[in-house]
């Protein structure tokens, strides 16, 4: 198989983009029919760097229908299977997508960037180019395609820096992986160690197409062809053209697998000691993190605390079961440090033991039953760990964890070991605290920028709440009935806070809410709720 790259110049000039396409145009009509496959660049639509979303747009607008269509003439004139990365229109704008067309000009198969980047995320207010990327937090297998008997697979762009993905690609067992590209900042070396290591993870044949900034440069390009060792057959580096090469897509590497071990490939020797419970939080029950999930949501109160008790697994497992995309539960920290779930300070409520829980050992509270007073059903229920509902639920669910003290102080050790276990698991982006007195925000604010918090309320302060936000920068606030009004809520919003409320178990109530344009509902009847409010947030949803 004869296959072929495409690296035409990139101007970071916008009012180069014409030429630069004409240019690249030029460079496909000097492919020819000894060719069997050719890969062109990452946005081959948009040439040249755009100063806004609307230049970007404007540009898919008048040279995506060109662009495709000589794509078309140039897998028949060539009789090639053609790879072309171009915007594709959706019912939600437009998707990075590449394109692979058959020898006969028809489109046989599309791949929507797995890794949208940032820039294609953002709104046009943040600077970003607003693309469609919905698709993009639904869990899905890796795309492949099957053409004459050669499995491809597909990398864009973004997605070659997202290692984890390289395994399961790797066991869809693929031939060729087509890279169209840009990435621009990185320099010939990082780009060469990236392809080489992304061939030798996936046994796979790369093919990739960049873009140039310039003979000169010494970032960008870096077109390649590269076999599943590592060896490099084609790097144009800033070259401006065509880079060509013969390969074999069903050749393989294969090495001992371990010192004497049988031939294998890489990834069937790294899949016997896979450790998954090592790594990152990653699979399908994954959900968005705190900054991606959409508004309005419904959030469980110390769980789905009208099935099963209060701050339990029961409690947290029945409402993400149930489609739950937050939970709210409150910790306290017993005299030696173990953090714990339950609301009140005393443990008279919810449990057959007295007293205060900051003054009672783990070893203490562990010992008693904390599920009888809710039904006899759950006689025997023990206290849960912060670390038990993590370990659980890390990643599966927003989480607003409800940090309760009496005071303005808050133990340094206690928070330090809250942080490192949402580190520990993971979470950080999945978490948020919520959080009443002024000394302990500004406390864990200043420990863990990165995790978000939600101010509440004090009894001495009730009204003061969006005051409090704006004075420490906050994300939310968690208004408390009856102390707020539409005023409220629209000063929030005007001051980009979001604003939880506790609580509404009255369908009525809840939907009254909604209209207002609160955020988030807690309820202690999760299911209720949920279904009684699932139209009108529908039909909010994205807000």
């Amino acid at each position: 198989m004869k296959v072929c790259v495409i690296q035409p110049f990139y101007s970071l000039e916008e009012k180069d983009t014409e030429k630069c396409f004409n240019d690249m145009i030029s460079l496909m009509d000097k492919c020819d029919d000894s060719l069997d496959l050719i890969v062109l660049p990452e946005y081959s639509d948009i040439p040249a760097a755009q100063s806004s979303k609307t230049a970007f747009h404007n540009s898919i607008f008048k040279r995506n229908g060109i662009i495709m269509q000589k794509a078309k003439e140039l897998a028949i004139r060539c009789n090639a299977i053609v790879f072309v990365n171009a915007a594709e229109k959706s019912d939600n704008g437009y998707r990075n997508t590449t394109h692979a067309i058959y020898k006969n000009g028809e489109i046989i198969g599309k791949y929507f960037k797995a890794h949208p980047a940032p820039s294609e995320v953002k709104t046009e207010a943040q600077g970003g180019n607003e693309l469609d990327v919905e698709y993009s937090y639904n869990p899905t297998e890796p795309y492949t395609i099957e053409i004459d008997g050669v499995r491809y697979g597909f990398m864009t762009c973004y997605d070659f820096y997202f290692y984890e993905s390289f395994a399961p690609l790797a066991l869809k067992n693929i031939d060729v992986i087509i890279g169209c590209s840009h990435q621009r900042t990185d320099t010939h070396d990082a780009l060469s160690i990236i392809n080489r290591f992304l061939c030798y993870n996936t046994n796979a044949y790369l093919i990739r197409a960049s873009v140039s900034l310039g003979e000169d440069s010494h970032i960008c390009g870096c077109s390649s062809i590269i076999a599943p060792n590592g060896k490099i057959l084609v790097d144009m580096k800033s070259k401006i053209g065509l880079g060509v090469a013969e390969i074999n897509p069903k050749d393989k590497y294969y090495k001992p697998a371990g010192f004497k071990g049988k031939l294998k490939s890489h990834y069937e020797y790294i899949e016997e000691g896979r450790r998954p419970w090592l790594y990152r939080n990653g699979g399908s029950a994954m959900v968005r993190n705190e900054t991606q999930m959409p508004y309005p949501r419904i959030c469980a109160h110390r769980g789905f605390n009208s099935v099963a008790p209060e701050n339990s697994l029961p409690a947290f497992g029945s409402a993400v079961a149930l489609g739950a995309k937050e939970i709210e539960f409150d910790i306290w920290h017993t005299i030696d440090g173990e953090i714990v779930s339950i609301h009140d300070p005393t443990l008279d409520r919810v449990s057959n033991g007295h007293g205060l829980i900051y003054e009672k050992t783990f070893k203490e509270v562990e010992e008693l039953d904390f599920g009888s007073k809710f039904s006899e059903k759950f006689k025997g229920l023990k206290i849960v760990k912060f670390e038990d509902i993590l370990k659980k639920f890390a990643g599966q669910v927003i989480m607003n964890v409800h940090v309760k003290t009496l005071s303005d102080e808050y133990d340094t050790e206690a928070m330090k070991k809250i942080v490192a276990l949402i580190r520990r698991y993971d979470c950080s982006k999945h978490v948020y605290f919520m959080i009443s007195h002024r000394g302990v925000i500004k406390k864990f604010k200043e420990y863990a920028p990165d995790i978000k918090i939600c101010a509440g309320h004090l009894a001495s302060e009730p009204w003061l709440l969006v005051d409090k936000a704006i004075e420490f920068g906050l994300d939310k606030v968690q208004l408390f009935k009856p102390y707020f009004t539409q005023e409220t809520i629209d000063k929030a919003h005007a001051n980009g806070i979001k604003c939880n409320v506790f609580f509404a178990d009255d369908p009525a109530e809840a939907i009254k809410y909604l209209e207002m344009g609160i955020d988030t509902i807690l309820t202690n009847d999760y299911l209720t709720i949920a279904n009684a409010t699932k139209d009108l947030r529908n039909k909010k949803y994205f807000r």
